[in-house]
C-alpha cells in the first residue's frame, strides 16, 4: 500500500512531545510547519470521544438538564451525555447517560450527527443520537450531574441559545440538527 501524495496546503508535522497525560486528557504541543515553510508549536489536546443525546417526547420537548459549568461560572442547559469509556459503544454510553443524569431510558435511539468541537485543537469524536420518548426509571438523577431537569419546548430551544443558557457545542449542534429536521420536515 502506497501512502497518499502529500497536498499543497496539507501542514507538516515535525514531532509532538506529551506535556500531560491523564485519565481524561493527553495534552501535547506538536512542532509544526506550514506550506509557506512557517514552523511554530501547535497545542494539542486529545480528549475520549462523548455522546449526547436529544431525548424528544411526543409534545415535541426536548429533555436537558441544568447544570453549574465552574469553567465558565455559568448555569446553562444540557443534553445529557458524557464520556464514551473504552471499548464502550457510544450508542451504549449514551443511553447510560440518559439514565444516570435524567432518570429516563430512551425508548428508541438513532444516530443524529457526529462532530469535533474544536477541530484546529481538540481531537474529540461526539456523537449525538436522538431519542423518541422516554420512560421514566423511578430513579433519582445523579446529583453531581445535575440541578434539575425539564422537558424544554422545541420552539424555546433557539431563544436559550440566543439568550446563552444553551452554549455547549454538543447540546448546540444536537439541537440545531434537530431543528433541521423539523424546519425541512424530516422529524
Amino acid at each position: 500500500m502506497t501512502a497518499e501524495p502529500k497536498r499543497a496546503s496539507e501542514w507538516t508535522i515535525h514531532g509532538e512531545r506529551i506535556v500531560d497525560d491523564t485519565r481524561r486528557a493527553v495534552l501535547s504541543v506538536a512542532d509544526v510547519e506550514l506550506p509557506d515553510g512557517v514552523r511554530f508549536e501547535q497545542y494539542v489536546l486529545r480528549v475520549p470521544g462523548a455522546a449526547m443525546v436529544v431525548v424528544l417526547d411526543d409534545d415535541e420537548r426536548v429533555l436537558m438538564v441544568w447544570r453549574h459549568r465552574f469553567i465558565m461560572k455559568r448555569w446553562v442547559w444540557e443534553l445529557p451525555g458524557g464520556y464514551v469509556d473504552q471499548a464502550e459503544d457510544p450508542l451504549t454510553c449514551a443511553a447510560r447517560e440518559v439514565e444516570e443524569e435524567t432518570g429516563w431510558r430512551p425508548r428508541t435511539m438513532e444516530k443524529l450527527v457526529t462532530f469535533q468541537p474544536m477541530v484546529g485543537t481538540i481531537d474529540q469524536e461526539n456523537v449525538i443520537y436522538l431519542a423518541r420518548g422516554a420512560d421514566p426509571t423511578g430513579t433519582a438523577p445523579d446529583i453531581n450531574e445535575a440541578e434539575r431537569i425539564e422537558w424544554i419546548p422545541l420552539s424555546d430551544i433557539q431563544q436559550h441559545m440566543t439568550n446563552g443558557t444553551i452554549v455547549g457545542a454538543g447540546s448546540v449542534s444536537g439541537l440545531l440538527a434537530v431543528l433541521l429536521l423539523r424546519a425541512s420536515g424530516k422529524l
